[in-house]
């Protein structure tokens, strides 16, 4: 269920690093505990994030979560479909991708869970 190539945070954010770019969005467990998102609130293009920093917001139907960033970075790019359309987000949460960051440090991603090591944890 969760792709293998990813990394997950246990706050249920998952990034996908190729080079020295990493691709954030959220789990499918996590879109499945907030229910219908209807808002996403996503930072600007080059804002400096810290690995664990929050990074925006996400509104659903049952409530407001923070995102953490799983890993220190630029952004670079910032999904601009989720403004028009967050329900994007239920549909395919591991093709909906959030924020694109130009890594700051590849070592960040050891502390990551893997696809194993996060299936065990969200059970």
């Amino acid at each position: 269920m969760y792709p293998n190539e990813f990394r997950y945070t246990k706050d249920h954010e998952w990034l996908n690093v190729e080079g020295d770019m990493g691709t954030v969005g959220i789990t499918d467990y996590a879109q499945h505990e907030l229910g219908d998102v209807v808002y996403v609130e996503l930072p600007e293009v080059g804002a400096t994030v810290a690995q664990g920093q929050v990074f925006g917001t996400i509104e659903s139907v049952k409530a407001v979560s923070e995102l953490f960033c799983p890993m220190g970075g630029d952004v670079v790019e910032v999904n601009p479909e989720l403004g028009q359309h967050p329900e994007q987000v239920n549909a395919d949460p591991h093709g909906a991708w959030m924020i694109k960051l130009k890594v700051t440090s590849a070592e960040e991603a050891s502390s990551l869970l893997d696809a194993a090591q996060y299936t065990s944890l969200v059970g």
